[in-house]
């Protein structure tokens, strides 16, 4: 069939950008195992566990983990209730502006970080705020509050209407409609947004170098030792956990968001 012949090339080219993708970590991987300390060889002269006991010594990357961690919690925290509002607001009611609005509010993730980093440390210095968590917490926020929004938002468009006015005639108010009919419906969906809001928090270097000031993140961490390396190998390992906290998240968002009707309990 033409359509046959056609498909190999198709999928030649998409095994082919899949590999491109994937194998760099697989390099990852070996590189957290080797006994060499400065330099890379293929293959690696030797295979080795120290590398994992050495990271997990070190202070500095307990304290970058432990950052890192505080500032995805909170960013996702606040992303998940601005997120949910405003998909709610966007999805149930038509009003003058409201596709404006609705770029405006996945615009923070389109643009380039860069230019979301520079806007936040302008927007920073005017209002006089000095640099830390709280500063970091705000820049994630705002890419955090597009991964809910775009969630919720999906999820709310396949919501029937008849279902909250359903509740209300039942004599319910607002909060036993939303409690007992809206969040069952939407509750997988913003445990999604919210995982995959955890996931790239977590990871975030761009934004989180103009507004962390002197605070050191687990990427930011992981940037200076590359400009600076001592020991290559603990660089590879901490990327190897990084990998694994923001992987496990996405896998578990497109799981639960996958193939799913609304109204199912």
């Amino acid at each position: 069939m033409p359509f046959d012949r056609a498909s190999r090339p198709l999928k030649a080219a998409a095994l082919g950008g899949l590999l491109f993708l994937h194998v760099p970590l697989l390099f990852v991987l070996l590189y957290a195992f080797t006994t060499e300390e400065k330099s890379y060889q293929f293959p690696p002269p030797g295979l080795t566990l120290k590398w994992f006991g050495v990271a997990f010594g070190r202070d500095d990357i307990w304290s970058a983990i432990s950052l890192s961690v505080q500032v995805a919690l909170a960013a996702t925290a606040i992303a998940m209730v601005l997120g949910t509002l405003i998909a709610a607001a966007l999805a149930r009611r038509q009003f003058f502006g409201r596709e404006g609005l609705s770029l405006l509010v996945i615009l923070p993730i389109a643009l380039p970080g860069i230019v979301t980093g520079i806007a936040l440390r302008a927007a920073f210095n005017l209002l006089d705020f000095d640099y830390g968590i709280l500063t970091i917490v705000l820049g994630h926020a705002t890419f955090c509050i597009v991964v809910v929004y775009n969630n919720a938002v999906a999820r709310f468009r396949r919501l029937s209407g008849s279902l909250v006015e359903a509740s209300m005639d039942l004599g319910a108010d607002g909060f036993q409609t939303f409690r007992h009919v809206v969040l069952p419906n939407i509750a997988t969906a913003l445990l999604a947004g919210g995982m995959l809001a955890f996931a790239l928090s977590f990871d975030e270097v761009i934004v989180t170098t103009f507004t962390a000031g002197q605070q050191s993140t687990l990427p930011i961490w992981m940037l200076s030792e590359l400009v600076r390396p001592r020991q290559r190998p603990v660089t590879n390992v901490v990327a190897v956990f990084v990998i694994a906290v923001t992987f496990l998240p996405i896998l578990a968002a497109y799981y639960l968001t996958r193939d799913e009707t609304p109204g199912k309990s």
